[in-house]
């Protein structure tokens, strides 16, 4: 994993007011909750006395109990009550809950991941073309693989007409002109130029003029993922690591095509399923690949086509490997 990022872990509407959840996220048994303003805490789920489960905890108002002995944690970690002491007893200040920053937004909950405790200084960014006037709906994929290959996948613009020859690489343009890539901060912008062959060499991206209009494809360090189908039709997805070899699909489907309640209910499932069938195309084919993990020297012979794919692999060992 990349220390010293902001990972997307959970949608918001998965941690709900009384009510511990459990999970395992970044290699970490983890839990979250909310306090009775809604905002929301992640921890380590061990109890700092003698390591018990605190998803076993019970939640009552701004703290948690946890079920072995009764001594409570508030969301920044501070144990505020130990029963076999007495309510004027001294707390010992060892007896502190590990905690995560977090930051919810846009229906998404994040937590700062550093092996090394450092905190952040700034807070994790969203995608600001995704704005409130969009609905949209959601969905999960467990893929038994390392959450960079999912990423990667998502920045691929040769595999359309192979692996989506029955949806969204029906039209057969198999021939890739660049694609252009910029790379800003932590985010990857793609324009994608993919064309039906024609007898003419693929052009090289770096042969092309830089586009006005706004990219294909946007990833966001560490996890995040924008597709610009349309002005009016968006896809996003997170990539969510479990662990060194799993990791869940965040899909979303997002649309302003129309406003009508029933409509619209019917326009997002419908966009929903189609957007189920895709990645299931993919996943049939990226949980196969090997190594789980990708890296920028891994062995593999990438063509121009894999500009994204080496801009993220540079990017990602970059923040692995700070200078």
């Amino acid at each position: 994993m990349v220390n010293r990022q902001w990972y997307v872990i959970l949608e918001s509407n998965e941690v709900m007011k009384n009510r511990v959840v459990s999970m395992k996220r970044l290699g970490k048994n983890l839990i979250a909750w909310r306090e009775s303003s809604g905002k929301v805490n992640v921890m380590g789920d061990r109890c700092p006395h003698m390591g018990a489960s605190l998803s076993q905890a019970s939640h009552e108002g701004n703290c948690i109990t946890c079920a072995f002995h009764g001594l409570q944690f508030a969301g920044n970690g501070e144990c505020t009550a130990v029963p076999a002491l007495g309510t004027a007893g001294k707390i010992p200040r060892a007896l502190h809950a590990q905690t995560y920053p977090t930051h919810e937004q846009a229906g998404l909950i994040w937590i700062w991941f550093d092996e090394a405790g450092s905190q952040p200084t700034s807070q994790p960014e969203f995608f600001e073309a995704l704005t409130d006037d969009f609905s949209y709906i959601s969905f999960q994929q467990p893929w038994p693989i390392h959450y960079s290959r999912m990423a990667e996948n998502q920045l691929d613009v040769m595999h359309l007409p192979f692996v989506h020859a029955t949806t969204i690489g029906r039209s057969g343009k198999k021939v890739v002109d660049g694609p252009v890539v910029s790379v800003e901060n932590q985010r990857i912008n793609i324009w994608v130029y993919n064309r039906m062959e024609d007898g003419s060499p693929a052009r090289r991206g770096s042969e092309m003029a830089q586009p006005e209009r706004h990219p294909s494809l946007q990833f966001q360090f560490p996890n995040l993922w924008h597709n610009w189908i349309s002005d009016e039709i968006r896809v996003s997805a997170a990539f969510v690591p479990v662990d060194e070899d799993n990791s869940i699909f965040y899909g979303r489907f997002y649309q302003r095509m129309t406003r009508l309640p029933i409509v619209k209910q019917l326009y997002n499932w419908s966009g929903k399923i189609g957007s189920q069938v895709i990645a299931n195309q993919d996943r049939r084919i990226v949980t196969r690949i090997l190594p789980s993990a990708s890296s920028l020297k891994d062995g593999d012979i990438l063509l121009q086509g894999d500009r994204a794919i080496v801009a993220y692999r540079q990017m990602r060992k970059d923040l692995m490997e700070p200078s």
